[in-house]
């Protein structure tokens, strides 16, 4: 199942993409261009990154286009003359897109996609090329490593209600369940993109009933096939005892929720309870402000906790809110380009990953290329759009989630831990560093 697009007006965008266009028009330049979107460095916190946010990507730029009343707003400002405004009315993307697929671990300065398209197409669609990406990709990238802690138990992210706007929150949603979450509490993402939805009892139901056993039966019995109690509201300990009475009444309960104090210790105490009293296939689930670290220590401590809800610390990536992202000019009419400024450098030209893997099948390191060089590895970025066209149908969610797996169990042993590893090897092949030094070479004689 396809989701319905995300369709933004194209003013979503800086007021710098608008001006350089009508500055570049004025100048006449259009001339093809080349733009790489990549991340400087990974945050302290991160060992990799996971590839995400692609689909929308696509999404955008297929129906990129300026509607009047968009115009009419534009000509309302000022800023801009009549005739760059006219030009807009066919404003299309007609240029090729290649990138690495979703669910690719990808490391800092690798280009995750590249834009080659007429300048002013290539320019325009930066700002919201960048906000798709990085957001997607940090939320997946933090996701992971919840998925890597809680070594096979499922995880369900319930961050919608303090995800950093209604988008965020759906993308976030998406971006967790490629990385291998089990599900979402989001409806609409459910709806969207076809993930699967999850969702238990407000501790307000049970505050709204004079006594919490009679909220436990009325809930399970508007809810006969999705009975898991949430038991923390008054004394964890007691209320499990409800639940088993509850059971041994007839009524089928699939699990309960534990949402605050000591997780490990009150998941021991209800398990102790519910296994005395018969509920030995009831589920534990236990959030509230979980990230990675609180799911390795519960467990690594062997908390009987059968799943995780994940909310805020994953869908806002808390430890590293940000990526150092990029969308860098890497050739003009032909030449390669290159920034040089102080901290910010960029490679020129048209570059390819190669990723090679050693005899166990694990990753043992990439090469920073020229495009097209003749280089050992598997290339990693792959045709998207050409001329504005997909090249292949939308992938499904499902296959990129497969693909997502597939990758994480190739990561080394050193980088699948929390704590800061060894940076993963990444090289950069002598022929690009030539083509840098010519064109450092090039820039510094007409500067």
């Amino acid at each position: 199942m396809n989701s319905p697009a995300l369709s933004p007006s194209p003013l979503l965008t800086d007021l710098y993409e608008l001006t350089m266009l009508q500055a570049y028009r004025a100048c006449g330049m259009n001339d093809t261009a080349v733009f790489e979107l990549f991340v400087r460095a990974l945050p302290p916190e991160r060992n990799f990154l996971l590839a995400a946010g692609l689909e929308q990507v696509v999404e955008y730029l297929l129906a990129l286009r300026f509607p009047a009343d968009d115009l009419d707003w534009l000509a309302s400002t000022g800023r801009f003359d009549a005739g760059f405004l006219d030009s807009l009315r066919d404003f299309r993307f007609t240029g090729d897109v290649d990138a690495m697929p979703e669910g690719t671990l990808a490391f800092a300065d690798e280009p995750l996609l590249r834009v080659t398209a007429p300048l002013r197409e290539a320019q325009f669609v930066e700002t919201r090329l960048l906000n798709l990406v990085h957001l997607q990709t940090l939320v997946a990238s933090k996701a992971a490593r919840c998925v890597l802690a809680a070594a096979g138990r499922p995880l369900i992210d319930f961050g919608l209600r303090r995800a950093h706007g209604a988008e965020a929150g759906l993308l976030s949603a998406r971006a967790s369940y490629l990385a291998g979450f089990a599900g979402t509490s989001a409806v609409e993402a459910a709806r969207r993109f076809a993930v699967p939805v999850f969702g238990t009892m407000a501790h307000s139901f049970v505050q709204a009933h004079d006594d919490e056993s009679t909220a436990f039966a009325d809930f399970a019995r508007a809810q006969p096939q999705n009975t898991t109690l949430l038991i923390d509201t008054y004394d964890t300990a007691r209320a499990a005892h409800k639940v088993v009475a509850l059971a041994q009444s007839g009524v089928a309960v699939q699990g309960v929720r534990i949402d605050s104090g000591d997780l490990g210790a009150h998941a021991r105490e209800v398990r102790r309870i519910l296994d005395q009293g018969g509920l030995t296939q009831a589920r534990i689930l236990a959030s509230g402000n979980l990230d990675e670290h609180r799911i390795d220590a519960l467990v690594s401590g062997d908390a009987p906790i059968d799943a995780f809800g994940v909310g805020t610390r994953m869908n806002v990536s808390a430890d590293a809110p940000f990526l150092d992202c990029a969308y860098k000019m890497v050739e003009y009419g032909g030449r390669p380009r290159r920034k040089r400024s102080e901290g910010k450098a960029s490679w020129p030209g048209r570059k390819q990953v190669y990723r090679r893997t050693g005899s166990d099948g694990a990753l043992a390191g990439d090469l920073l290329a020229l495009d097209g060089e003749d280089a050992p590895g598997v290339p990693l970025l792959e045709p998207v759009l050409r001329a504005g066209a997909r090249v292949a149908a939308a992938p499904a969610l499902d296959a990129l989630r497969d693909r997502a797996q597939a990758q994480m169990a190739m990561l080394p042993a050193a980088l699948r831990t929390l704590g800061r590893a060894t940076p993963y090897p990444v090289t950069v092949s002598p022929s690009l560093r030539a083509l840098a030094a010519k064109v450092d070479a090039q820039t510094q004689a007409c500067a």
